[in-house]
This record gives C-alpha cells, sequence and structure tokens, in this order.
C-alpha cells in the first residue's frame, strides 16, 4: 500500500475509533457536564495526549513484531483482529441503550487535576490501545517511512484533543446533548460496523500470513 494512501485511511480510521463510546468518552462527558467546561477541555488535552503516546508506542511495537518473526505478526493480527471484532459487537449491542450523563454539578478540583486524570483514564483503557494497534497493523504499508512514526501521533494527537473538545463543549450544553442523544444510535452502530469490517480484515491477513 501506498505511504501517503496508508496515512489517509488510518487518518480515517483512529478518527472513527475516537469517537465511538467509551470510558475516555465518559469521562470527558461528565467532567464537562458535572464539573466545568474548563475542565472538560484539560481532559480533552490529556486524552489526546494519551492517544498520542500509545501510537507511538504501537508503533514501535508493530515494528519489533515485524523485525522478529512473521508468524508472531500473523498472530498479533489475529488477536487484534478478535478483539475488534468483540468491541464491534459491544458497541453494536449498546447502541440500542441511552448515555447517562450526571445531572449533580460537583465542585472543581482544577484543569491540572482534570488533564491528570485523563491522562490516566487514556492509559488504562484496554480499548484505546487494541484499537489502535489493529489500525496500524491492518493499514500500515509493509514497509514503513520514517515520517510517519512522527506523523501518526501527531495526527492522532490532535484528533482525539479535537474530538474530546467538541465533546466538552458539546455536553456542556443541553441542546448539543439532546442532538447526539438522537442521533445515538446510529452513531454507535456505524463505529461498530466499521471496526467489525478491520476485525475481520486483520483476521483474514493473519490467517494467511499464517498458513
Amino acid at each position: 500500500m501506498d505511504p501517503v494512501v496508508s496515512l489517509f485511511s488510518i487518518v480515517g480510521a483512529l478518527a472513527l475509533g475516537s469517537i465511538s463510546p467509551g470510558p475516555s468518552f465518559m469521562f470527558v462527558t461528565r467532567t464537562a457536564v458535572a464539573i466545568s467546561r474548563r475542565d472538560g477541555l484539560a481532559a480533552a488535552v490529556g486524552m489526546g495526549l494519551g492517544a498520542a503516546t500509545i501510537s507511538s508506542l504501537a508503533l514501535l511495537g508493530v515494528r519489533v513484531v515485524l523485525a522478529q518473526a512473521q508468524w508472531l505478526y500473523a498472530t498479533f493480527k489475529l488477536l487484534g483482529g478478535i478483539y475488534l471484532l468483540y468491541l464491534a459487537w459491544r458497541v453494536w449491542r449498546g447502541a440500542k441503550f441511552p448515555a447517562n450523563f450526571p445531572n449533580d454539578a460537583a465542585p472543581s478540583s482544577g484543569a491540572r487535576r482534570s488533564f491528570l486524570l485523563a491522562l490516566a483514564t487514556q492509559f488504562s483503557n484496554p480499548k484505546t490501545l487494541i484499537v489502535i494497534s489493529g489500525i496500524l497493523a491492518a493499514l500500515l504499508p509493509s514497509v514503513v517511512p520514517k515520517w510517519m512514526y512522527i506523523a501518526i501521533p501527531l495526527i492522532n494527537l490532535l484528533i482525539d484533543t479535537g474530538w474530546y473538545a467538541f465533546v466538552a463543549i458539546a455536553m456542556s450544553s443541553a441542546t448539543p446533548r439532546l442532538a447526539y442523544l438522537r442521533a445515538k444510535t446510529s452513531i454507535d452502530r456505524t463505529v461498530g460496523g466499521v471496526l467489525g469490517a478491520l476485525g475481520l480484515r486483520l483476521i483474514f491477513e493473519g490467517a494467511k500470513e499464517a498458513a
């Protein structure tokens, strides 16, 4: 695959992975709704930095696996594909259930604390690591140019920070929050379908390479 085409594919997949519901989304939402918009924006920056760090580690991990053995890389793809299918099923199944947002306001503990808590939430969220690793394993070219090791984490930083900043602003206002709730089922099922397609691609490629 051409590196530029690969990059655009990765960007699209990372964007869809970011908007999928999970602990990070609920943390930013709760922070923005129950504490303040400022704290929510600080949490968004923490999520972005966490995603960029995980992207860097995932890129290095894929490179190490590629250098070690082809069968190990095939196994990595199979396991990642299986998990992505499981995650897609969870997202699709949960699409029909309403999102629960807090109604009570909590005292602000400071933007710095919200940033650090968001960073810790992103690092401790297995979904983030598996989704990013799975996307990279499925869509990276066979020979990864050096510039991608810089471009992908920076792009992931912008995607996650931008998305969660939007979430913080939108969810701290009543009208956008209601609009999201009305579209939640469609959004979740679209994300679930894309994650499922990526999972099937990983399983197919891993099985082909292992054969």
